[in-house]
């Protein structure tokens, strides 16, 4: 199977789910890395590794979601620890970010039904005219669906509303696994228990030109054809949004489940480690055929981790993210500046270059210019 697999990936064909399952189970991880780098190189034919200057800011952290994986949320308003922020409040957090540097602000929140709709877009309409320089990469699905509840209007809707008030791409947030048994067992309520109402959120966001990302959390209650599903589910989105729609996924990016101060880590006995992130690094890009990017996650596996990933297909390395909350809630904290994540990709092997959130090169577009 072996040399149909390499013969595969020379003449740029697309491998199927059995094969996708002997990748990840039984061919060892050297090969793996050497196959998914030379479909890198095909796609992403340069040393070049992309990084964006970005933050993440959360409005709320009040949810009705209770997922057993997230330690970030409060279902109590009157808990001390519960927030929810006003638009001005946000603009100030988005300033700041602004002043550090940042071309990026990734914002997402809990599922609040208390947040009417015109908050969302108002947060980015003023975004869009107050910094013009910041791409608001606002959102995940769950959040969507939230809005159309608040809204009483339909995905579409909403994604027209958003993208009039100035939004053109939004995280991908929300997946976790694309299995609904996996979905039913880490989340007990809608609408986070959907495979379909995930995929659907992102074929409407294509549909009306919002470009996405497409993300996995793995290393919990999932089995290895669990994985394989969760990619063929991106697979498809994507191959729909390529022949037929005017926006599409920009990346995939992998991270691993993190069990501190979670309900769902108590049946966990131990996290995924550095080799099953591998695999899944060099999986993805041979598996995601149709998507350019795989980002290398520094932040979430480690920095040695996230370059060693650099050379099993991934060809971005995330953002500086400068704030982060939900990660930290669950006893993981990671950082870096802008000169420390150049150091880290040129430290590497690679050659560090600044992208936009829609992954054009900075360097190249000045070029150009």
């Amino acid at each position: 199977m072996l040399e149909k697999i390499k013969a595969k990936v020379l003449n740029n064909k697309r491998i199927n789910e059995e094969e996708a399952i002997f990748l990840y189970r039984d061919l060892d991880l050297l090969t793996l890395g050497q196959l998914a780098q030379q479909r890198r190189y095909k796609l992403v034919p340069n040393k070049s590794v992309s990084f964006v200057i970005d933050t993440n800011l959360n409005y709320t952290n009040i949810c009705d979601a209770y997922c057993s994986f997230c330690a970030f949320y409060r279902t109590d308003p009157d808990d001390p620890s519960s927030y929810t922020y006003s638009v001005d409040e946000m603009i100030k957090k988005i300033r700041k970010a602004r002043n550090k540097g940042c071309t990026t602000i990734l914002m997402q929140g809990g599922l609040n039904s208390k947040i009417p709709f015109n908050f969302y877009t108002e947060i980015v309409s003023r975004t869009v005219k107050e910094f013009p320089d910041i791409t608001p990469h606002f959102f995940s699905a769950p959040e969507i669906i939230k809005m159309t509840e608040v809204s009483g209007l339909s995905i579409k809707e909403v994604f027209q509303e958003l993208k009039r008030a100035g939004q053109r791409t939004m995280p991908g947030g929300g997946s976790e696994i694309l299995s609904n048994e996996i979905k039913s067992k880490i989340s007990r309520f809608k609408p986070k228990n959907s495979v379909d109402q995930w995929t659907d959120v992102h074929r409407k966001a294509h549909e009306v030109g919002i470009y996405t990302t497409a993300t996995m959390m793995y290393g919990h209650l999932e089995n290895d054809q669990d994985i394989i599903e969760t990619l063929s589910h991106i697979r498809a989105v994507q191959d729909e949004a390529i022949n037929s729609k005017p926006a599409k996924f920009t990346a995939f990016i992998p991270w691993s489940f993190k069990k501190d101060n979670t309900a769902l880590g108590k049946k966990i006995e131990k996290e995924a480690g550095p080799n099953q992130y591998l695999r899944i690094i060099a999986l993805s890009r041979l598996y995601l055929d149709n998507i350019t990017h795989v980002q290398a996650s520094w932040f979430s596996e480690g920095y040695k981790t996230g370059q060693i990933a650099l050379s099993f297909g991934a060809d971005d390395f995330g953002g500086t993210l400068f704030d982060e909350n939900v990660m930290l809630s669950a006893g993981f904290y990671n950082r870096t500046s802008v000169e420390g994540i150049k150091k880290l990709i040129n430290d590497a092997g690679f050659e560090a270059t600044q992208r936009t959130t829609e992954y054009d090169l900075i360097e190249e577009m000045s070029k150009a210019t």
